[in-house]
C-alpha cells in the first residue's frame, strides 16, 4: 500500500500478501511440469500439487477429494449450483435462496429457471438473519438444494449454517445445503461439516486472482459445468493452474493463523469508526448484532453515494458502494434488511482488514468529515 492511500475495500478484493507471492514466483520458476504429465518434471508438479491440496484439506478439515480448484468463487457457485441441478434434475426442480447472497448467484438461479428450475427466496428478520420457519415451511419434496451465503458482502450479517443446515435435513434430508463463504473465510472461524458445499475466492484472503475452490462434500454428486479431458479432475478440466494453487494454499494458512486476535483488533477499529460517524444525525448504520466487524456499511442518506465515493478518492481513500460487483444499484441486501428505499440507495460499504491501521482510520475519519460537511452544505443550498 502507498504511504498516503488508505484502502477500505478489501472485501472486494485484497492485496497479494508478499509471502504468497513469494510462493508463487518460486511454483512458476521451478515446477514447469503439467501435474497431468508422465514424466519427471510432470511428477514433480504432480507431488507439490497434492501437497498444497493435503494442506489445504488439513487447514478446513476436510478430504484432499473434497476440494475442486476453481477461478474464483464466481465459478465455485456454478459448478455448485449448475453441476447440482443438472446431475438431480429427475429429482426435482426446486431451489431456496435468500435476498442476502452476492449477485453472481442470483444470475446462476436466472439461468436455471430458464431450464425449468423454480427459486423460492426465504424471508430474513430485522436483524438479517434466516427466518427458519419460512424456510421449513419452503421445503418441498422437489427441493434439491438451498444456497444460503456464510456471511453478506455488504452488510456483513452472519447466518448460524449449522442450525439452517439442521432444520433443511430434518425437513427433507436430501436436499444438499451450499454456502458461499467468500466473506468468511480468514475473518471468522467457519466449520465446513456445517454445510454439504461451500464456494471460496483467493483473492480476498491476500492471495491472488483467479483461484478459488469448491467444497464439496465426498457424497455429493455434480456434472460438470465445463468439459474437457483430465483425469485427475473430471469437475474442472485442464491443466491445473499449480502456482496459483500453492499461492492459494499459503493464503488460507496466512488467514487463519492468529484469527481470533486479528478479530478483535478489527472490532476495534470498527467500533472507532462507528462511535464517530454516530455524530451524524443522518448518518445510518446498516449493521445488526450478527454482522461481523470486518465489514461496516452506512447510509448517506442525502448523499449520493457515487459523487461522495469520488470525493474521498481525491484524498486517496478508497470506499465502495454495496458490491464491487453491483456498483450503482440498490442495495439488495440493506432493502431486504430495511425496507427502505432511500437508505438502499445511499449505502457505501467501508470494510477494513488486519492490514488496516489506526492511523488510516484516524486520516480517514479527517477526510470523512470534511467531505461529508461539503456535501450537506451543498446540499442545504438547493
Amino acid at each position: 500500500m502507498g504511504d498516503y492511500m488508505i484502502y477500505l475495500d478489501y472485501s472486494a478484493t485484497t492485496p497479494v500478501s508478499y509471502d504468497v507471492l513469494e510462493s508463487y514466483n518460486k511454483a512458476t520458476r521451478d515446477y514447469i511440469g503439467n501435474p497431468n504429465s508422465l514424466h519427471s518434471l510432470g511428477v514433480k508438479s504432480k507431488a507439490l500439487l497434492n501437497s498444497a491440496t493435503r494442506q489445504i484439506a488439513e487447514l478446513l478439515n476436510i478430504l484432499p477429494s473434497e476440494i475442486i480448484y476453481t477461478s474464483g468463487a464466481t465459478e465455485a457457485n456454478n459448478l455448485a449450483l449448475i453441476g447440482y441441478a443438472l446431475r438431480h434434475k429427475n429429482r426435482g426442480n426446486h431451489i431456496i435462496t435468500t435476498k442476502l447472497e452476492h449477485p453472481s448467484i442470483y444470475s446462476i438461479l436466472n439461468y436455471l429457471e430458464t431450464l425449468g428450475f423454480q427459486v423460492s427466496y426465504v424471508d430474513n428478520d430485522s436483524d438479517g438473519l434466516i427466518d427458519l420457519d419460512d424456510l421449513r415451511s419452503l421445503i418441498r419434496k422437489e427441493t434439491i438444494l438451498v444456497s444460503i451465503c456464510g456471511v453478506n458482502s455488504e452488510t456483513g450479517v452472519r447466518q448460524p449454517l449449522k442450525t439452517i443446515r439442521q432444520v433443511i435435513k430434518k425437513e427433507n434430508s436430501e436436499v444438499v445445503f451450499h454456502s458461499d463463504l467468500t466473506q468468511a473465510l480468514g475473518k471468522i472461524s467457519i466449520n465446513l461439516h456445517d454445510v454439504d458445499m461451500a464456494s471460496f475466492s483467493g483473492h480476498k484472503i491476500f492471495g491472488p486472482k483467479g483461484i478459488g475452490l469448491l467444497y464439496k462434500n465426498e457424497k455429493v454428486e455434480l456434472s460438470p459445468v465445463i468439459h474437457g479431458s483430465s483425469k485427475s479432475s473430471p469437475l474442472r478440466p485442464g491443466t491445473p493452474p499449480l502456482p496459483l494453487i500453492v499461492a492459494l494454499s499459503k493464503a488460507i494458512r496466512l488467514s487463519l493463523m492468529d484469527l481470533h486476535k486479528k478479530e478483535e483488533y478489527i472490532r476495534k477499529l470498527n467500533e472507532k469508526i462507528v462511535n464517530d460517524l454516530s455524530h451524524f444525525p443522518e448518518i445510518r448504520f446498516n449493521k445488526s448484532k450478527y454482522s461481523i466487524p470486518h465489514i461496516l456499511n452506512i447510509s448517506l442518506m442525502q448523499i449520493k453515494p457515487e459523487s461522495f465515493i469520488h470525493a474521498m478518492e481525491e484524498h486517496e481513500v478508497y470506499l465502495s458502494t454495496n458490491t464491487a460487483c453491483a456498483s450503482g444499484e440498490l442495495s439488495t441486501a440493506v432493502m431486504a434488511l430495511y425496507n427502505d428505499k432511500v437508505r438502499a440507495l445511499t449505502s457505501i460499504r467501508i470494510s477494513i482488514s488486519s492490514i488496516t491501521t489506526v492511523e488510516e482510520i484516524n486520516r480517514f475519519l479527517t477526510f470523512f468529515h470534511g467531505e461529508y460537511q461539503r456535501f450537506i452544505k451543498l446540499g442545504s443550498r438547493h
